[in-house]
């Protein structure tokens, strides 16, 4: 049998790919293991998938000045040697890595042991994590044709994002009746991503009657963001987040309002459900979202509201425009022609454990 581990972490979008190839692996009867922080949102991720987890210690790999960033890089070196010792002794044939600081550390490991390294890139340039460990990568699977060139074609393999199967399973009927719905009005699911966003929940909350009247809406507002005062509101219901019951809801969605995370970003297209996209900013990001979503937006997906357009009046009309032309949007996403990401990594990572 044949062993392969997993790594990546710091957000949802670091990990639910990973996901999707762990359960066609199992399948193929792979033995699985997974790296990771030991406070990071995997952790809590892989536990409900029942997977191995090993925790190492960890840095933020951070842009801007910090005190933390002094202490980090031992962290790094720490996590760096728990890696090689844990890599050398479970041996596997083969160490997959979707990214976020807590992935360098195991990608310089298992380079350390002489292991084959795949990486996956989600958005359309390489974060900053990934920017470190390409050079010691095998292969870099890529999600967006113009990711090729920040790579190099000797290294990179366009393969899409994976997406959980189980994600294009849900049932609306569960959906409506989770949050107490009927189906006299269409629905909307308002997510900010795995942490929430502040600026979506405020811009939403402050024209929630007008929305109420066209809408129903579920609103996943982040950890500690649920509003008491609006608990009972007819129509309209928060969550802080949700895991099982996300592909129920999706299934009874008409419409998405999101940041643009790219493993969102093409659940979303899976799914055909049209998006208004509200990337993070420049002033908070590194700018890979407001990529993905021009992208979307390009091939006729999505409707962007960039961050600094975004009030309650302007999410308003977007959100009822785009209702109003749903249907050019779900015929762009229609005529697309689907890739098979799953099979594609699946068949690279075999193919790489051959070579071990």
């Amino acid at each position: 049998m044949k062993t392969i581990i997993f790594t990546g972490g710091g957000s949802a979008g670091h990990v639910t790919p990973n996901l999707a190839l762990m359960s066609k692996l199992k399948m193929k009867g792979w033995e699985i293991s997974y790296i990771g922080s030991a406070t990071g949102i995997e952790k809590d991720i892989i536990a409900r998938e029942q997977v191995p987890f090993y925790p190492i210690s960890s840095g933020k790999l951070r842009r801007y000045f910090d005190l933390k960033n002094l202490k980090d890089p031992f962290r790094v070196l720490k996590g760096v040697y728990e890696s090689y010792r844990l890599l050398k002794r479970l041996k596997p044939a083969v160490v997959f890595s979707k990214g976020g600081f807590v992935s360098v550390p195991v990608v310089l490991g298992a380079r350390m042991n002489n292991i084959p390294v795949i990486i996956h890139e989600s958005d359309m340039t390489p974060g900053l994590a990934n920017k470190i460990s390409i050079p010691f990568a095998t292969k870099v699977c890529v999600t967006f044709p113009e990711s090729m060139a920040h790579i190099g074609k000797e290294k990179a393999l366009l393969t899409g994002l994976p997406i959980r199967e189980g994600i294009l399973q849900g049932k609306a009927s569960k959906g409506i009746q989770l949050c107490d719905f009927h189906t006299q009005k269409p629905v909307i699911l308002v997510m900010g991503g795995s942490l929430g966003s502040q600026v979506l929940n405020g811009a939403l909350r402050a024209n929630l009657d007008r929305l109420l009247e066209q809408f129903q809406i579920v609103h996943l507002v982040g950890k500690g963001n649920v509003d008491a005062e609006l608990a009972g509101k007819r129509g309209y219901r928060q969550f802080e987040y949700l895991n099982e019951e996300l592909p129920d809801v999706l299934a009874m969605s008409s419409l998405v309002i999101s940041r643009a995370g790219a493993t969102s970003l093409f659940e979303f297209l899976g799914l055909k459900k049209p998006m208004l996209l509200i990337p993070l900013s420049l002033q908070a990001s590194r700018g890979d979202q407001i990529l993905n979503a021009a992208s979307f937006e390009k091939a006729g997906y999505a409707d962007v509201l960039p961050e600094e357009q975004l009030t309650a009046e302007t999410l308003a009309a977007r959100v009822e425009a785009l209702y109003a032309n749903r249907e050019r949007y779900i015929a762009a996403m229609s005529s697309r022609q689907d890739t098979d990401a799953v099979a594609a990594i699946v068949s690279l990572i075999e193919a790489s454990s051959l070579k071990a």
